[in-house]
């Protein structure tokens, strides 16, 4: 049976799960999950069932009916796919439902923290949600939910899903995966939840803590610690308006609830679109239009991620590239059109960067590239985000705004609730704008590797002064205060990354001392002149570096500071390993990966 996704053991010919209800008993004491998953299939299915699964201990598989026991085993593991569990339905009657207890103690979603005090959350993205657990981990299945969570009656819990209650445990609901001296133990609760709309599992999260909220809206909420939670809301006060101008171009906001939970310095992305709940990182807390940047993306991917999904992960331009496209509109409504041309600016920045990046295996420039073998985490890059942006932008300049509009709209009408693939997006676009084939070369986009001679870099006044002094400080000419004093944490992080990366340390020292980058507030900002002043050979910056990869695990700056430190020199490569080693534990499982490859790469 042929796999329909290079990411999962779930076949074509095989129905795929369409809810699941979840029991999960964190303990905190052991860092570990013990649950129960009772699976429903979209059809009766008799015969071999595959789900996905990672560091998973399976314990049993019954019908919920019967109670009869279905045969089952695990594989060995793959090292991309994780683990095959392998049911066997009985023939003579198909089963619509099966029920599974299982634990672990190594999930690479889950993450658990004891300092400054207790802490869970996940990140399931893309294919971890399998290590929760056993799934369809494809986003061409999309399932409606439920969840019983049994966590520390002194921590509360939230979900990306309707909160339905918070009450004490009952005896026997534990089930198969928890007895009731666990479950019903003084000092616990459950928390109830509910997702009534069908969403892919790698969109399943929660989060457990000392989590307390701020409403900001008529249907925003932010949830945070108690130390930050005031600031984060006076930062994201304008979720409202951001939500109105997203339903003016978009359509109507689908989800109800658009609430915010700011993670602890550990979370791995600057943003997760959870529906109803999305998850951020502290460092999108700046204090200037910066941040809402991240919101506004989130926001998006209301209509184009949620809605409508990528089919496989060799579609993700789909969900990125409308949304960042769908980002920047919403800025432009927001704050303007010169704020949205920053960002473009900024995101043609990595674009390239990116192809560099990849300069020895192009096949991951392509919109569309073969990802069979391939571990998403280890190929994650800005090119389904700004190479999918250009390719929309481009049918944009092509048929005029107000067309594209319309088919914007119209696609996710047409297609909300599903998952897609990228000939699915061509067909639609070919039947819906007659011709646009004879006007761009579609396949160039979708297949052809690097950027396309017709991608275009944005043009601003604001954007071309900031290039401008960014080439003039290569040759030695120092920006004037009158010229910066109106700088946000965006116009300095793309006069960063427009400074040649092998200036003079000399050059880099006299930056810092000018303006004091490497003090810097606005986490990006702080960033990206580390980076830069310690690949230019700046050894006075190691100790800053390492007190910021000790206090913040979001992989994009993980990635540029560790590589920046491994290339820059053997002390640096030493420092590197050593940082890692005293900090993995803080790093989200996800993220723990991705220095590791970095390490190994520049052994």
């Amino acid at each position: 049976m042929a796999p329909m996704d290079p990411h999962s053991y779930a076949d074509g010919e095989s129905p795929l799960t369409s809810r699941v209800a979840l029991i999960l008993y964190l303990d905190f004491a052991t860092c570990s999950l013990h649950g129960s998953a009772l699976l429903t299939l979209s059809a009766p299915h008799s015969g071999p069932l595959s789900l996905d699964t990672r560091s998973l201990t399976i314990h049993s598989a019954i019908d919920p009916t019967s109670l009869s026991p279905i045969p089952f085993s695990v594989s060995q593991p793959d090292p991309v796919l994780g683990s095959r569990l392998s049911l066997s339905l009985p023939a003579e009657t198909p089963l619509s439902s099966i029920l599974i207890s299982f634990s672990t103690s190594s999930s690479s979603a889950l993450h658990f923290l004891s300092s400054p005090f207790p802490y869970a959350y996940t990140q399931c993205h893309s294919i971890h949600a399998r290590s929760l657990f056993p799934c369809h981990d494809t986003p061409a299945a999309r399932l409606r939910f439920t969840a019983l969570l049994n966590i520390p009656s002194s921590l509360s819990a939230v979900m990306a899903a309707r909160h339905h209650a918070r009450r004490h445990p009952i005896p026997s609901e534990g089930g198969l995966s928890c007895p009731d001296s666990l479950w019903c133990a003084p000092g616990r609760i459950v928390e109830h939840f509910i997702m009534d709309q069908p969403i892919p599992p790698y969109l399943f999260a929660f989060a457990v803590g000392h989590i307390v909220s701020r409403d900001i809206g008529p249907r925003t909420r932010v949830y945070a610690g108690p130390d930050v939670v005031d600031e984060a809301a006076r930062e994201f006060a304008g979720t409202e308006e951001m939500i109105r101008a997203g339903e003016k171009l978009y359509g109507p906001y689908g989800w109800e609830r658009f609430d915010l939970l700011v993670l602890p310095m550990s979370f791995p992305y600057a943003g997760m679109e959870n529906p109803r709940m999305v998850f951020l990182t502290p460092t999108v807390i700046k204090g200037d239009p910066a941040g809402a940047h991240v919101v506004a993306h989130e926001l998006a991917h209301s209509w184009t991620g949620n809605l409508i999904t990528n089919k496989t992960n060799e579609d993700f331009w789909l969900n990125e590239g409308f949304t960042t496209y769908a980002e920047r509109r919403i800025v432009e409504v927001v704050q303007g059109e010169e704020r949205a041309a920053l960002s473009m600016g900024r995101g043609w920045r990595e674009l390239n960067r990116t192809v560099e990046r990849f300069r020895d295996n192009m096949e991951f420039t392509k919109l569309k590239p073969c990802m069979q073998g391939i571990d998403p985490d280890d190929v994650y890059s800005q090119i389904p985000y700004e190479k999918g942006f250009q390719f929309l932008w481009r049918i944009e300049r092509q048929v005029g705004r107000p067309v594209f509009d319309e088919f914007t709209k119209k696609y996710i009408s047409t297609f909300k609730f599903q998952s897609i693939d990228t000939e699915t997006f061509i067909d639609f676009l070919k039947a819906n704008v007659p011709g646009i084939e004879n006007q761009i070369d579609l396949r160039l986009w979708v297949e052809g590797i690097g950027i396309p001679p017709d991608a275009m870099e944005p043009v601003s006044a604001v954007y071309n002064k900031i290039k401008t002094l960014a080439s003039e400080f290569k040759y030695g000419q120092m920006s004037g205060d009158d010229e910066v004093v109106q700088w946000n944490g965006q116009e300095w992080q793309l006069y960063l990354e427009n400074l040649s990366s092998n200036i003079d340390p000399s050059q880099a020292l006299a930056l810092d001392a000018r303006y004091r980058l490497s003090e810097s507030r606005d986490w990006e900002v702080k960033v990206a002149f580390l980076e830069l002043a310690i690949s230019a050979g700046c050894k006075e910056y190691f100790a800053e570096a390492e007190r910021l990869l000790k206090q913040v695990g979001r992989m994009r700056y993980l990635r540029l500071l560790y590589t920046a430190l491994a290339k820059c020199s053997n002390e640096g490569k030493m420092l590197a390993h050593r940082i890692y080693a005293e900090a993995r534990n803080c790093y989200h499982p996800i993220a723990q990966g991705v220095v590791e490859s970095i390490l190994s790469k520049h052994a």
